[in-house]
């Protein structure tokens, strides 16, 4: 069965760490494809933060269209909210039987999986692999036989600071997929 990567998020926007940290687990792991799964609303964030889930959606939709490792995932739009990662799981084993699912999230998210619904269900049955994020430490997982560190390069590029360089005016021009830029700056996005 082919290994497919969910990389879930809110992806407000969708920025090229993103796109670098996907690449890098297609490419250094033994993932086929990585699943970009737009999570319309996270229970750990504010509904009114994030921009419409369609827009969102769109962005990944463009920034991945000509990579035929990637593919965009809105399957939580169409699951009750709040979005929990178990309830998406648990859809797509039953929608995609011939596919194995690895969940990728840096160690930042690591770290609070135990405060996630059904935390014990997903720890114990599905593989996760993790990206190093500065400021985080996974080490205290690596006996968890179900969790691989992957040594993928630090990406400081958060959406938080897109969004606010753009809101003050600042370029963000190297941030973010050109088609993605320009949707944004067309749609006048997150100017405030």
């Amino acid at each position: 069965m082919p290994k497919i990567g969910l990389f879930f998020g809110s992806f407000n926007p969708i920025h090229i760490g993103h796109l670098m940290i996907a690449e890098y687990f297609v490419e250094n792991t033994d993932l086929k494809e990585v699943w970009f799964v737009v999570s319309p609303n996270s229970p750990f964030k504010k509904k009114d933060s994030l921009l419409n889930e369609n827009q969102r959606l769109y962005m990944v939709n463009i920034a991945i269209e000509d990579d035929s490792r990637f593919r965009s995932c809105d399957i939580e739009f169409k699951l009750s909210y709040p979005s929990y990662t178990c309830n998406t799981l648990v859809f797509l084993k039953e929608k995609y039987p011939d596919k194995e699912f690895v969940l990728m999230m840096g160690e930042d998210n690591l770290e609070g999986i135990t405060k996630w619904k059904n935390s014990d269900y997903i720890l114990q049955n599905y593989e996760i692999y993790v990206y190093p994020r500065i400021g985080s430490d996974g080490t205290q997982w690596k006996e968890q036989p179900n969790i691989t560190l992957v040594p993928a390069p630090y990406i400081g590029i958060s959406a938080t600071l897109i969004r606010q360089s753009i809101a003050n005016h600042k370029s963000v021009k190297y941030f973010l997929h050109p088609k993605v830029a320009s949707f944004i700056d067309e749609m006048n996005l997150y100017r405030k």
